[in-house]
C-alpha cells in the first residue's frame, strides 16, 4: 500500500475542556498518513487520479478551525471520518493531533493523540489493528 503524508499542518482552533481555551484558542498541529493505491496517478501524471492534498488540507482546516470540541481525541476522529467518508480511495489513515500549549503549569512539547482508522466491510469506518 502506498502512502501520502501531510506533516505538521498548523491551524488555529478553539478546542478544549477549559472555557478559556474555547474563548482564546490556540495552535494545533495535524499530521496525516493516508494509505492508498497511487499507481494510477504515478502512471498518468494526472491530479484527478490521486487525492488532491490541497483539498485534504482545506477539509482538515475546516474541521480544526470549525466548531469546537472538548477533546483532541474527538477532533482526530472527526478528521479521520471526514477523510474516509470523502475519499473512497483512502483505505486507511493515521491522524495525529498535537496541542502544543495545553493550559497546564508544566513544561513539555504538548500532547498528541494519534488515531488509526480504516475502511472496513461495507465501507464502515473502524479502528485499525496492528
Amino acid at each position: 500500500m502506498d502512502r501520502m503524508l501531510l506533516k505538521r499542518m498548523v491551524f488555529y482552533g478553539y478546542h478544549g475542556v477549559i472555557p478559556e481555551e474555547n474563548r482564546l484558542g490556540q495552535k494545533y498541529y495535524v499530521d496525516l498518513d493516508m494509505r492508498l493505491d497511487l499507481n494510477r496517478a504515478a502512471q498518468s501524471d494526472d491530479v484527478r487520479d490521486t487525492v488532491n492534498y490541497a483539498e485534504v488540507h482545506a477539509l482538515v482546516k475546516e474541521i480544526v478551525e470549525g466548531p469546537y470540541v472538548k477533546l483532541i481525541e474527538t477532533l482526530a476522529q472527526n478528521i479521520a471520518s471526514a477523510l474516509l467518508g470523502t475519499y473512497t480511495s483512502i483505505i486507511e489513515t493515521t491522524v495525529s493531533v498535537t496541542k502544543p500549549n495545553p493550559p497546564f503549569d508544566i513544561t513539555f512539547d504538548g500532547v498528541t493523540v494519534e488515531l488509526r482508522r480504516r475502511r472496513g466491510t461495507g465501507g464502515v469506518i473502524e479502528s485499525a489493528e496492528d
